[in-house]
């Protein structure tokens, strides 16, 4: 009969002791604020992110789509040899609309593209527009004439866009809905952030999982990837806004970082004579052909655009439009009475802070890089999108049975050690001064979030009496 051999102490399989537990953090008790404050900021601000994602993706879009509604007022039917001057052109685009000013002159820029003569003050266009007068530069015929805005040359599909977009046709007071997405927007993708990295890396899997904790993953992802495009929107969507653009401005002023301009007083000894045109014309001294062979003189290649005096005392501005990469922004100002040129204003001469601002909005608006930066910009509506439909997701996988949305318990403020909070709280008064779409509904959210506390408060402890005086 065989015997088991015995098992000697040395050989028995000891516990496993557990390790130490870590000290933690003295960051650890800010994640359940950012917790607190990422749950509201998606609750509240998650619909005009959503409005805004929608916009967004449409204005992205609305460029390529421009290209082909106006192909017929855009683009020639067939190139010529050599293209007509541009004096003759604003002449056949006067006989077609007489009404009106001219504000503005765009030569066609390539072969096949043709000419816009832009009038200002046209009956039946809305003020701050001007009615493109399409101009084949060969022929000189009028192939058409469309309302147009801003700098970029918007058409109406994607001016209305466009608008939609900043303000939801609703003027000024609309453009609050897209200053608060703009100032939220980094406080969500930043809290996001924070909140992915603090998880253990087995909490962040997506795969395997199900329920709430596969959503979560889902969101997290998708959130840390979109994270730096999100930064990115928020930023230099402010710098335009109402409010927080404004103090943006006076910071730049300040630091004297502000965009120049050419000096558009005409100088010479005979600036005031031969100027005079008759009403809404374009041609003033030297006329349109002498002014943009100047231009072209000093190095000012297409897109370039006129700009006639606009009054005795000033000199024709002519200025490079092109908004893609490389940048073209130069601008010189020409004297009409002797087509001397007496100012100049290199793109490369511009503040450090007036580039990045120039370049920072040109890639929001997708025209800095063409295609490439507005499938770009559509790929990050699309992140927001799904991001924001998780987030609701999660919320409502929180509530029990049917309820909707179980919140994040309360008093975490509490535990966060006073040389970080009163830092932290410092830095956040200072930027809601600066952003104010931020610091007034973040006061807001406070005061709800502690009423809410105390109603809650009290019912216990009513409840907690009730069943004292019951036992």
């Amino acid at each position: 009969m065989s015997t088991a051999p015995s098992t000697t102490t040395d050989e028995a399989p000891k516990p496993v002791a557990a390790p130490a537990p870590s000290s933690p953090s003295r960051w650890a008790p800010l994640r359940p604020l950012i917790l607190r404050l990422h749950f509201y900021a998606g609750v509240f601000v998650a619909p005009f992110l959503f409005v805004a994602a929608v916009t967004g993706f449409l204005y992205a879009g609305a460029f390529q789509a421009e290209k082909i509604v106006y192909a017929d007022e855009t683009t020639v039917s067939a190139v010529g040899d050599a293209k007509l001057p541009i004096s003759e052109q604003v002449a056949a685009a006067r006989e077609a609309h007489p009404g009106g000013t001219v504000s503005a002159i765009r030569p066609s820029p390539e072969d096949d593209a043709t000419t816009r003569v832009l009038l200002s003050g046209v009956e039946g266009v809305d003020p701050n527009h001007t009615l493109a007068v399409f101009v084949d530069p060969y022929t000189a015929k009028v192939q058409g004439a469309l309302e147009q805005y801003g700098s970029t040359g918007a058409l109406p599909l994607r001016t209305w866009i466009d608008e939609f977009h900043r303000d939801l046709h609703l003027g000024e007071n609309g453009r609050l809905y897209s200053e608060l997405a703009a100032s939220w927007l980094w406080v969500i993708a930043a809290g996001g952030l924070v909140l992915w990295l603090s998880r253990r890396r087995a909490l962040r899997k997506v795969r395997g999982t199900s329920g709430r904790r596969r959503t979560l993953g889902l969101h997290g992802t998708v959130g840390v990837w979109a994270a730096a495009g999100f930064f990115f929107l928020s930023a230099t969507g402010l710098t335009w806004s109402t409010y927080a653009g404004a103090n943006i401005d006076e910071l730049r002023t300040s630091l004297g970082q502000s965009t120049p301009s050419v000096t558009s007083t005409a100088t010479g000894e005979h600036s005031g004579h031969g100027a005079s045109a008759s009403a809404g014309d374009a041609e003033h001294g030297v006329g349109l052909d002498k002014i943009l062979a100047a231009a072209r003189a000093e190095g000012l290649g297409d897109p370039v655009e006129l700009v006639p005096p606009a009054d005795a005392s000033s000199a024709y501005v002519v200025r490079q439009v092109q908004r893609s990469w490389p940048e073209k922004q130069d601008s010189v100002a020409i004297d009409p009475a002797t087509g001397a040129v007496t100012d100049v204003l290199r793109f490369d001469d511009y503040p450090v802070l007036a580039k990045l601002t120039r370049w920072g909005i040109d890639l929001h608006t997708g025209v800095l890089f063409g295609l490439v930066n507005q499938i770009a910009l559509m790929l990050l509506a699309l992140s927001l999108i799904l991001l924001i439909v998780l987030g609701y997701r999660m919320w409502w996988q929180r509530g029990r049975g049917s309820s909707f949305g179980r919140p994040v318990p309360r008093g975490a403020w509490q535990q966060v050690p006073p040389q970080i909070l009163l830092p932290s709280v410092a830095v956040i008064a200072v930027l809601g001064y600066f952003v104010p779409l931020f610091g007034i509904p973040l006061a807001a959210f406070v005061v709800v979030d502690v009423v809410l506390g105390e109603i809650a408060h009290r019912r216990g402890r009513r409840t907690r009496t009730s069943g004292a005086d019951a036992a």
